[in-house]
């Protein structure tokens, strides 16, 4: 809030200008002046030569200088000079008082930071309306100064809650990589692996395994719509309720007859899910959904499929397949009908569970990676062994991408099906 304008003796409105310093060798002229410019409100201060005001505004720097450019010793026109190069945190606004009326000698004045002139003799109504012009540019300049420091106050704390909000987000980045516990894990006949790269600080992929009672093995692949903190915390939420180390909270366990978890079928987890997401959550967020379950002793995947982009099969001898039935995402409606599928693994053969960050990638010509691209990236690193494979596709397709981050997240979980034991080589 701005306070209400002073005035002086004169009634004369006091701005920005209170304190004047008049430099004259001329005692009575400084009389003159001082005299004047007091009935008009001013706090006056005199200085007899260069020198004496220049120690004067380096100790308490006026508002104004009123200064004769022609003086013995440090002139008018020196003493501009070096009260400029006092770099003082205010404003000194300085008019040179002079006989000279050549353009040379004003451009001169100029030049070193003078900001007015007065000829001499000095006509008080012209002096007053110098002072006046001047205390308008001060008054303006000093407003913008006071809103220069707020901004920078404000750019310094906005800037300091920027570093507040970094840090968590790098912790809430740990937090959430700390939902991938084990990214690779061998259960003989198969092994299963995980890849997650959000494309910010925190991301909506999620991806995962965990054991789905005897010779089970559940493999999950998770994209929430958006980015950023709701999707990840979402992603932290249904990581909860498919935890391989809770089987009391995993939303795709259920208690068998005799105690044990058994998996309840997929279908059945993405309907559960959805009414969790619709009745329970009540969130504006969605997701898109891969669940299979491996059998360890055929090599049979049954899956579910809720709107996430169709598996890829990489068979040795035969190339990438995509296969799958799409179906319905997770959370957009409460009537979504849930089906599932099932495929039969051949030794040696992938099954990858991936995000669309692969496939929507764009690169340098705009034009999206898509299936075709991606099955060329798989072919291009089958030999590969499981965690280098994994990788190698992140590579490729930053290759591709030519941009320093990638748009969107990139996740993939992946089954690497040896056989089962009467299958494999002896």
């Amino acid at each position: 809030m701005m306070s209400a304008p002073q005035t002086g003796p004169s009634g004369r409105r006091l701005g920005a200008i209170h304190r004047v310093l008049v430099v004259d060798d001329s005692r009575a002229q400084r009389l003159l002046l001082a005299s004047s410019l007091t009935r008009q409100g001013f706090s006056v201060a005199e200085a007899a030569s260069g020198d004496e005001a220049y120690e004067i505004a380096k100790a308490d720097p006026p508002d104004l200088i009123l200064s004769d450019w022609m003086m013995p010793g440090m002139d008018g026109l020196a003493l501009c000079r070096r009260i400029r190069a006092l770099g003082a945190e205010r404003y000194i606004y300085f008019i040179l008082m002079t006989s000279k009326t050549e353009k040379g000698a004003v451009a001169q004045g100029l030049d070193v930071g003078a900001d007015d002139f007065l000829t001499k003799p000095v006509n008080a109504d012209e002096l007053l309306a110098r002072i006046s012009a001047g205390d308008r540019i001060l008054t303006m300049e000093r407003e913008l100064s006071d809103k220069n420091r707020l901004i920078s106050s404000t750019l310094q704390e906005i800037s300091g809650l920027y570093d507040a909000l970094d840090r968590d987000l790098f912790e809430a980045r740990k937090m959430q990589q700390a939902l991938l516990r084990e990214r690779h894990r061998d259960f003989g006949p198969a092994s299963v692996s995980l890849l997650l790269k959000p494309s910010g600080h925190v991301g909506g992929d999620l991806v995962g395994f965990f054991r789905a009672g005897a010779d089970k093995v559940a493999m999950f692949s998770i994209d929430v719509s958006g980015h950023g903190i709701a999707s990840a915390l979402l992603t932290a939420r249904l990581a909860s309720y498919l935890s391989d180390g809770a089987p009391e909270q995993n939303i795709a366990l259920v208690r068998d007859t005799d105690g044990r978890y058994i998996a309840r079928p997929p279908q059945e987890v993405a309907t559960l899910l959805n009414i969790l997401m619709l009745e329970d959550m009540r969130s504006d967020l969605y997701f898109t959904f891969l669940i299979g379950y491996l059998d360890l002793r055929s090599g049979i995947v049954d899956i579910a499929q809720c709107g996430h982009p169709n598996p890829a099969l990489l068979r040795p001898e035969r190339g990438v397949e995509y296969i799958g039935e799409s179906g319905m995402p997770v959370g957009l409606l409460d009537d979504a009908a849930f089906s599932q599928w099932q495929v039969q693994l051949r030794p040696g053969e992938r099954l990858l569970f991936y995000s669309d960050g692969f496939t929507e990638c764009t690169g340098h010509d705009g034009q999206m990676l898509d299936e075709s691209g991606f099955v060329e990236i798989i072919q291009r690193n089958r030999d590969l062994e499981t965690g280098d494979f994994l990788e190698a596709l992140v590579w490729d397709l930053d290759m591709f991408c030519g941009a320093p981050d990638f748009p969107d997240d990139l996740s993939c979980a992946m089954i690497t099906w040896r056989g089962a034991p009467h299958d494999q080589p002896k």
